[in-house]
């Protein structure tokens, strides 16, 4: 392995990062950078590449859970709530009831998904799609929503929500742009719904990661394992700065922003790929 190709790993584990929560396509990124100028499978092989993208998306994993960590340590009951929150606070069976319409249909298609939607085509279908709910969340979401901190919303809101994430299934579409555009439709300021998110995103990305290197476990190379480490430690460095940077705008800029960004990027996908 040479210096080009942990150059290659760090992009690769910098596009993860930068894309895996941000309402862009963390997948159709990847795909795209990969198919039209890294070529991971040429350097790694087809089956320790895709391990390698499994591993990258640990690391922006582990940025959630280290923000995070007060809100999950609330959730799993190793930290008690304050008195005052505790009749009214997001509970882990919302979070259980939220992922589990996509956890369900993506166990149901995965083999479908993976034969034939994994293409730069789909991806930039997906990528217009997303953009056209992003939209309509922002002209339809109220200026004074219901729902102001994740502590607030209901059952219905999450599992509304799940729904809506099933959408996400195809890649381009968007897990965050699915869910965050769900909760805003549905009476959730764009920061709880965006909590919401990330919140939802560990438990199902972990089970679907988990359940990747599983399969991939005999494909796993000892040689491969710094590149795998700088992957994903480039991962965790680039998710937790995007996440934080997103958290903090994301009631002023809302969605329309990276709505109008899909849609450039589809529409240069298309002058270049077709």
């Amino acid at each position: 392995m040479d210096l080009i190709h942990f150059l290659k790993v760090i992009i690769l584990g910098m596009f993860e990062g930068l894309t895996e929560f941000a309402p862009i396509s963390s997948t159709g990124h990847m795909i795209i950078v990969d198919e039209m100028w890294l070529h991971s499978k040429a350097f790694l092989g087809i089956s320790i590449a895709n391990t390698f993208k499994v591993v990258v998306q640990l690391g922006s994993i582990l940025a959630v859970v280290v923000i995070f960590k007060e809100k999950f340590l609330l959730l799993l009951g190793l930290k008690e709530y304050s008195e005052d929150v505790k009749n009214r606070r997001l509970k882990i069976s919302q979070v259980f009831v939220g992922l589990l319409p996509a956890a369900i249909l993506g166990l149901l298609l995965e083999d479908f998904i993976d034969q034939y939607l994994f293409t730069v085509q789909t991806v930039m279908i997906g990528l217009v799609l997303g953009a056209v709910l992003m939209i309509v969340a922002d002209f339809t979401a109220s200026d004074t929503p219901k729902v102001q901190t994740v502590d607030q919303m209901s059952y219905q809101q999450a599992f509304l929500i799940g729904l809506v994430q099933c959408f996400s299934l195809w890649p381009g579409f968007s897990r965050s742009g699915s869910t965050i555009s769900a909760g805003v439709m549905f009476g959730m300021s764009h920061r709880s719904a965006a909590d919401f998110t990330f919140i939802m995103a560990v438990p199902i990305m972990l089970g679907a990661s988990g359940l990747s290197l599983y399969k991939n476990l005999e494909f796993f190379s000892i040689d491969a394992l710094p590149l795998f480490a700088v992957g994903f430690l480039s991962a965790f460095m680039f998710a937790y700065l995007t996440i934080q940077f997103f958290l903090k705008l994301i009631n002023k800029i809302k969605l329309l922003p990276f709505a109008i960004y899909r849609l450039i990027l589809a529409g240069a996908i298309y002058l270049i790929y077709f």
